[in-house]
């Protein structure tokens, strides 16, 4: 079974390459950094199963390219995604983000589909991979929060048009995960408090009950159960991993 992986190079699009792996899946491995890429081949079981494929989710064309000569997908794990904060102005990011969260994942979905839909498996699997963010304001990361909380609506849209096709769209909102993304907000966080960055940590927990970050590591085995063939009930879903920082 063919799974494909965005933003694969780092992170939880990595440790999730991993954990799929070992449960025996062949992955395509998508991102923009054909190294970073290589690097997570190099740690994966049978990594000689595996692929390598460089493409940038805002490039329709791309994501087309980057699939060539795939004749099935079994699943998508749409991960691929950028942070950090934006203010209106001459160097507002909202653009970047929006294009890159929002409209490359449902780009990246898009060309995906018609491979889905060729396999012969009775369910077939996409993975979103939103963020806390998607259900909480926080100010300087209006693009960010946007963006993530596109990509439900974009879950349950999706998962109501293609149930009829067996294919099953659930979207996972990570809190805190151990990710350099995650210690680069932790960073940013410090700076504009004039804090350490360890004192900016102890702050960012506070309002989490649990007191931590989730490893990311722990984020991929939740993605392994939603793609596993066992999963037949779960579609149009949200699932909340953040350590009790928000119980909807």
């Amino acid at each position: 079974m063919n799974i494909a992986v965005t933003g694969a190079g780092s992170g939880i699009g990595r440790s999730i390459a991993e954990i799929l792996a070992k449960h025996g899946y062949s992955l395509i491995l998508l991102g923009r950094n054909l190294d970073n890429l290589q690097s997570t081949k190099s740690l994966l079981k049978n990594s000689e199963r595996h692929q390598c494929r460089t493409c940038d989710i805002r490039n329709s064309a791309e994501i087309k390219r980057s699939l060539e000569n795939v004749s099935s997908l079994y699943g998508l794990i749409a991960n691929a995604g950028i942070g950090g904060e934006n203010q209106f102005g001459d160097q507002d990011r909202w653009h970047e983000v929006i294009d890159t969260n929002l409209t490359g994942t449902y780009q990246t979905i898009q060309a995906c589909l018609p491979l889905i839909k060729k396999d012969r498996a009775p369910f077939k699997k996409i993975i979103i991979i939103s963020s806390i963010l998607a259900r909480l304001g926080v100010p300087g990361y209006s693009a960010y929060c946007a963006s993530k909380a596109g990509l439900l609506g974009l879950t349950r849209s999706l998962a109501a048009e293609y149930s009829g096709d067996g294919i099953l769209i659930n979207a996972l909102c990570p809190g805190w995960v151990n990710t350099e993304m995650a210690h680069e907000g932790l960073q940013g966080f410090a700076d504009a408090l004039d804090i350490s960055k360890d004192e900016a940590y102890k702050e960012a927990m506070k309002p989490v009950p649990l007191g931590k970050m989730s490893e990311p590591e722990e984020v991929a085995k939740l993605v392994a159960f939603l793609v596993s063939e066992e999963q037949i009930s779960f579609t149009g879903q949200t699932l909340d991993i953040n350590n009790g920082a928000l119980m909807p």
